[in-house]
């Protein structure tokens, strides 16, 4: 019996649902599906699942898809559009049908649909089953989250490049006659991704002050002997899945402040990825960075080191597990991030992230792309 199976069977329900495009990490992972448009995926006990697709997608979705594919129309929703219901009820009242009783769903579950439903089944709330499920990846996801790594390397490579070639005029840093700006740097990241069949959001190409705030994206011509933090978290297009890495350098000499606060990142970047093993909570990893960083001198609280050591990375970019107060046991197959940092207003930022999946002997970094703090 599957990890499913046993959450259906436990909460009294008679089948799990979802419901979402492949944008819905949970969705995409049921179904191994991508499409645009919403899509009902209904799970029950001992079977591998329905998934419920328009005309014109099933097709595509048989080839596609682990699971069993139906058409809306073969599933009822026409006839209920026909009785005069709603497209939202009629969908209500198709999901009610095809899971034969109650149903059990996940926190993100629309709420406006689920509330149709209840007219028809009670709804029961899922405790993040999918989620753990998804936390200890298989070989081919493993295998696709390092793809999009080597891309992100080559997209950082790309970043680093262009800035350490760049020459430093009045402070400013240029690329030719123009000044070398963060939105530049990120278009170039993003330029290259699509080559590689990936997509890159919000990258963070921060500099100077916008270090201080750990997720500033940055704007504006990049500065010389100012730490810059660039921090990509690409998706690949086909597969759906991520990766995530940060570095941080400066072009020129940086100040006293910045190398030792690089430093100590460092360290704690490698005394954490030497620990990580099966079993090993990351509550406990993220304790020993906090102890660590008070050792140093550096605080833990609204400046120094502000946030989480690590995440889950896979179809969501942060996803479970998580090295933080709250993180639990780590187990084989988790792919995780390891990225302690430490910011201070009017001195800046510096943050260094890895990424590899938990094995019985360790931490498998996938991260092959080197630390250099001056460029």
């Amino acid at each position: 019996m599957t990890m499913l199976d046993m959450a259906i069977r436990e909460a009294g329900a008679c089948a799990y649902v979802a419901y979402g495009s492949s944008a819905d990490a949970n969705t995409r992972y049921l179904t191994r599906l991508q499409i645009t448009d919403p899509v009902v995926f209904i799970k029950k006990p001992g079977e591998r699942g329905r998934l419920i697709v328009p005309q014109m997608e099933y097709e595509r979705a048989v080839r596609e898809s682990a699971a069993a594919v139906v058409t809306r129309s073969a599933a009822g929703f026409f006839e209920y559009i026909t009785a005069g219901e709603s497209r939202l009820r009629a969908t209500a009242h198709m999901i009610a049908a095809q899971a034969g009783g109650a149903v059990l769903v996940p926190e993100q579950f629309p709420l406006g649909l689920a509330r149709e439903i209840e007219s028809f089944a009670p709804v029961l709330l899922d405790a993040g089953t999918v989620e753990s499920m998804r936390a200890v990846k298989s070989a081919d996801e493993i295998e696709a989250i390092r793809s999009v790594q080597r891309a992100t390397e080559a997209a950082m490579d790309h970043a680093l490049t262009l800035i350490r070639n760049a020459r430093s005029k009045g402070g400013i840093l240029y690329h030719g006659d123009a000044p070398l700006t963060s939105e530049a740097v990120r278009a170039g990241m993003h330029r290259l991704l699509l080559d590689h069949g990936c997509r890159g959001t919000d990258t963070i190409v921060a500099c100077g002050a916008d270090t201080a705030l750990p997720h500033h994206v940055g704007s504006g011509p990049l500065a010389a002997g100012e730490p810059i933090i660039i921090d990509i978290f690409p998706q690949d297009e086909q597969t759906g899945y991520h990766a995530d890495m940060t570095r941080t350098v400066v072009k020129g000499e940086p100040s006293p402040e910045i190398r030792e606060m690089y430093e100590a990142v460092r360290d704690a970047q490698q005394m954490a990825s030497q620990r990580i093993m099966p079993g090993v909570s990351g509550a406990d990893l993220y304790q020993e960075v906090v102890d660590f960083f008070r050792e140093r001198g550096y605080a833990t609280d609204t400046q120094g080191f502000v946030h989480s050591l690590g995440h889950g990375v896979g179809l969501d970019v942060h996803e479970q597990p998580f090295l933080g107060l709250t993180g639990e046991a780590l187990a084989a197959g988790n792919v995780v991030t390891v990225e302690p940092g430490l910011y201070y207003t009017g001195i800046g930022g510096v943050r260094l992230e890895d990424m590899g999946a938990v094995s019985p002997g360790g931490f498998d970094r996938f991260t092959r792309y080197p630390m250099e703090l001056q460029l």
